[in-house]
């Protein structure tokens, strides 16, 4: 059994947060460094952009680990981190060639290891949900954010499912913006990419 906290425990407590500003602080607030994060929607809509720019954005914090498991090294994705312009932070950023989750914990056990780590995308984990909570639990100073295939407007599938209950902040991203609901504050529509936000919605008019 756990020990119990005292209310001094609680107010002693010091979160690791990120002091977000401007269109991230208005749509996902000052995250705390721990937990996961889901991001979810169609193929094409914005997913992988929207995951590359949290990952750069956070870069300017703290070292990011991205795993590609599902795509890994493309052409499509080379372009993605270019369009992006990860470049602006190749020192606090690295891209993961399809790193199983095995791997993953042998290099986040590491020192100077990275603090937050994207994986794109959870299907491609292979994990259950007790897997995903062993690996929450096995670094509670690290953020992790999960990129998931949809059904609808869910994720998709029963791990991905609990993982949204589980998440401090789920992301339904659908025609190039991000509808974040975020335990840390902001909640305003992102936009991922202006034009193909616009170009969605011209689409939606002429069906």
């Amino acid at each position: 059994m756990k020990k119990a906290l005292t209310i001094q425990q609680i107010r002693d407590y010091k979160p690791n947060v990120l002091d977000f500003d401007g269109a991230f602080l208005d749509s996902f607030g000052k995250p705390e460094l721990t937990g996961s994060w889901i991001i979810w929607g169609g193929s094409a809509n914005g997913k992988t952009r929207l995951a590359l720019q949290l990952a750069k954005y956070f870069a300017t914090f703290v070292k990011v680990a991205y795993d590609s498991l599902e795509e890994g090294l493309s052409a499509s994705m080379q372009r993605a981190v270019e369009d992006v312009g990860m470049s602006d932070c190749k020192r606090t950023f690295i891209f993961l060639d399809k790193e199983d989750i095995d791997g993953l914990i042998v290099r986040l056990k590491k020192q100077r290891s990275p603090q937050v780590v994207v994986i794109d995308s959870l299907q491609y984990t292979g994990m259950s949900y007790a897997e995903y909570k062993r690996l929450r639990d096995m670094f509670p100073k690290k953020l992790f954010i999960y990129v998931s295939h949809a059904d609808g407007a869910n994720p998709r599938g029963n791990v991905a499912m609990s993982v949204k209950f589980d998440a401090f902040v789920k992301i339904n991203v659908s025609g190039f913006r991000a509808y974040p609901q975020s335990r840390f504050g902001g909640g305003s529509t992102f936009t991922i990419w202006k034009k193909g936000a616009q170009d969605f919605d011209l689409k939606k008019q002429t069906i």
